[in-house]
């Protein structure tokens, strides 16, 4: 049986990783338990559920940083994410179960690297970056950056996600997102798309940000799909032609849930669903 820490402050979390760097960590462990009895238990565990540093949400004049081991229920009924970051609120909302949702974490969502992550999207819109400590030091990289195929990322041995964090002058004033899956509720998503815009005088978007979970190996952004939407309304002319380019960049794979052409469908289409929510 592993051996299981759980430490109570940061400096213990990075004292254990500088004993032993190839422990695996885990906050809420709803996808490490799961996996555990596939994979087998070769180092020991740390739960960072109750390191106080990881679980605050705060804000200074430019930044929100939000903790790793914050729940999605706290993401959902935080006064400071849902006025500032509504898309990344939303996206929190449709995770898992209320149970799911009580003890997986936004930091373990990020880290496990899954195309299917709900609150991906939002996070690549707002820019986020994450916060890295190691008993070597602290690094900030863009998520983009971080998460470089499913599953994989840059978390060095040694290393933990600490928190992530996004400015406050995104200027989004328009935001949407919604998944697909084969349930209403508690589904892996098929596809999910999360879209923010800054809409001025006369419904024209000045600036759009698109992001797609589970129609590529990460989440799917395009810089022809944005300036797609820039000084034009968002009418059904202008979605047509997002959609189109959407359908032609995703990169989607057939598995047990949908097949890939489903998904370049699906894509396209919760394009053209932003006519119903303009």
């Amino acid at each position: 049986m592993a051996k299981v820490y759980l430490p109570l402050s940061l400096e213990e979390l990075l004292g254990i990783i500088s004993d032993q760097p190839a422990v695996r960590i885990f906050a809420g462990g709803t996808d490490l338990m799961v996996r555990l009895p596939f994979q087998g238990v070769e180092s020991p565990l740390v739960c960072i559920e109750k390191v106080k540093e990881l679980r605050v949400v705060e804000e200074s004049a430019d930044e929100v940083r939000i903790g790793a081991a914050t729940t999605h229920s706290e993401l959902v009924s935080g006064g400071l994410v849902k006025g500032l970051f509504p898309l990344l609120r939303e996206a929190a909302r449709h995770v898992g179960a209320p149970a799911v949702r009580n003890m997986g974490t936004i930091g373990g969502n990020i880290c496990t690297a899954s195309p299917a992550g709900d609150t991906l999207p939002p996070l690549y819109i707002y820019g986020a970056e994450v916060e890295l400590r190691s008993p070597r030091g602290e690094r900030r990289i863009p998520v983009e950056a971080f998460i470089t195929g499913p599953g994989r990322t840059q978390l060095a041995p040694g290393e933990v996600l600490c928190a992530v964090v996004m400015r406050k002058d995104h200027g989004f004033n328009f935001n949407h997102f919604e998944k697909v899956g084969q349930r209403k509720a508690m589904a892996i998503s098929v596809a999910s798309f999360a879209f923010a815009a800054a809409i001025g005088a006369g419904g024209v978007v000045a600036r759009a940000r698109c992001a797609f979970g589970s129609v590529a190996p990460t989440v799917f952004t395009s810089r022809d799909l944005d300036e797609c939407f820039a000084g034009k309304p968002m009418d059904g002319d202008t979605l047509v032609s997002a959609a189109a380019i959407t359908r032609e960049g995703v990169r989607p794979i057939s598995d047990i849930r949908a097949s890939a052409q489903y998904r370049r469908q699906v894509a396209g289409n919760l394009v053209r669903r932003l006519e119903e929510t303009g």
